[in-house]
């Protein structure tokens, strides 16, 4: 897609171009989060910007990758082994890393601003990841503005907000027998799409909510990888409840060739899987992936091997390693069971696989990268939320978009089966399958139009162009 070039500052009129150039990003260290700040750091150095990326050692990014760009890693005292030790529980590693990464980042972050002072670019100011919660603190101490980059939709803040207040008025955690119910307050979020996350220790969850809430209203603005059409009445309702400057700027994928966007991680892509594609029959396909956190035991992968086998319908399976629980790979399968169905792999090169003539449907667990991407190349999902934000964009998928089915927690062999036969409009279900095309095609459509001169994101880009190089000062935008 087109990306608005650095020539366009010629119409912007901004006064400061020159004294404030470069921006600091500091990224959460887990895919999904580091993927789309890498993107954003792509999409601000198309704008003119320099770039500076701020990083732990853990699950590092590969400058090689990415040589327009500075990196400088923070040296965090936790020991490698402490880190692992909770990599299994995410809300206790971001927890741990809210604490140890204080005083080194602070010494980071203060090296630069002295080389700014020296001569070098002056800095526009410092992009965290919103779960950096310590980094406003360190921000106002020294004397930079600071603005969070939201990787979830902006639907999942209301989601988060409700799970503090109803953890406040002592209603969580809720009965089992209540769970179906829809929430009045985030229709039409039922209580079990409530974006919890398992944690060893509850209460550190709830903390870390309330610490980012707070940082994220004392700072500078967000920015978002969503697009205004997609979420309009959330972004009005965040708005209202969050009083700073929001920009809505992507699809961020979708501002580079599918062969050029920056990506993060340890897992390479299996190419193979784009030739055994090109062998498969238009819309014919389901892709499975469910993403490069998640985890299932045996039960569930067997129940979704056979579910897929009863569906008769090909598919293109992501396994990765460690996706089994107390496995390394795959799990041993009953003898032809699979053959000829299908093909697994252990990573796939999403973008490409999603806009392949032959995939007819997803089968995710709708983090907010694999969402954005399916809706992008007009692909209806299966979902299947594990943790977290997952559970909100799912029941948008289903409820709000309907581009989708919800599979609502089963994955027993029939469920499987019959959600995979709906989805790819079967004898009984064609209807349903039309209109769903017909929507998520719509939507795609949609993104096409937010991104060229004129649409939403374009403009919001310019505005956050405008208010970087005035130095987040929001009188100027």
């Amino acid at each position: 897609m087109g990306t608005t070039s650095s020539q366009d500052f010629s119409t912007l009129n901004q006064p400061n171009i020159i004294n404030y150039h470069k921006v600091i990003l500091f990224p959460l260290p887990f895919q999904g989060h580091m993927n789309s700040m890498l993107q954003l750091a792509q999409i601000l150095h198309s704008q003119g910007f320099s770039v500076t990326v701020l990083h732990i050692r853990y699950n590092p990014p590969r400058p090689s990758d990415h040589p327009g760009f500075d990196f400088h890693p923070v040296d965090v005292p936790s020991p490698v082994a402490e880190l692992e030790a909770v990599e299994g529980d995410t809300m206790a590693l971001i927890s741990l890393l809210n604490v140890t990464c204080v005083v080194p980042f602070r010494e980071s972050l203060e090296n630069l601003m002295g080389e700014s002072s020296d001569g070098g670019d002056h800095v526009a100011c410092l992009i965290t990841d919103i779960c950096w919660h310590f980094t406003q603190a360190i921000a106002d101490e020294v004397g930079i503005p600071r603005m969070v980059l939201r990787t979830t939709s902006i639907g999942s803040i209301s989601a988060f907000s409700a799970v503090s207040r109803l953890q406040k008025n002592g209603l969580l955690p809720l009965p089992e027998s209540q769970i179906e119910e829809v929430i009045p307050e985030v229709a039409p979020l039922r209580w079990k799409d409530l974006p919890i996350v398992p944690t060893r220790n509850p209460k550190d969850f709830f903390r870390l909510l309330a610490d980012i809430d707070r940082a994220t209203k004392a700072c500078a603005g967000l920015i978002s990888n969503s697009f205004e059409e997609l979420e309009e009445v959330k972004l009005a309702e965040s708005r209202r409840s969050i009083p700073i400057p929001f920009f809505l700027i992507g699809p961020f994928h979708k501002r580079f060739p599918s062969s050029s966007t920056p990506v993060a991680g340890k897992l390479l892509q299996d190419q193979s899987c784009i030739a055994w594609l090109d062998k498969q029959s238009p819309k014919s396909t389901i892709y499975v992936s469910f993403g490069s956190i998640a985890s299932i035991d045996e039960r569930d992968f067997l129940e979704i091997v056979r579910g897929l086998a009863n569906s008769g319908v090909p598919f293109l399976w992501v396994v990765r390693p460690g996706s089994v629980r107390g496995h390394e790979w795959l799990v041993t399968l009953p003898p032809g069971l699979l053959e000829g169905k299908g093909h697994i792999v252990k990573w796939a090169p999403q973008r490409e696989v999603l806009a392949h003539p032959s995939v007819g449907a997803f089968w995710t667990h709708n983090g907010w990268n694999s969402t954005t991407e399916a809706i992008c190349e007009g692909v209806p999902m299966l979902s299947s939320p594990m943790f977290g934000d997952q559970r909100v964009n799912a029941r948008h998928v289903s409820d709000v978009w309907r581009v989708g089915i919800h599979l609502e927690g089963l994955l027993g062999r029939d469920e499987i089966a019959n959600g995979i036969g709906r989805l790819m409009g079967d004898s009984s279900s064609s209807k349903e399958r039309e209109e769903m095309m017909k929507r998520v095609m719509d939507l795609k459509m949609k993104v096409d139009g937010c991104l060229k001169p004129g649409g939403s994101s374009y403009k919001s880009l310019q505005k956050l162009t405008c208010y970087l190089f005035s130095s987040c000062q929001p009188e100027k935008l």
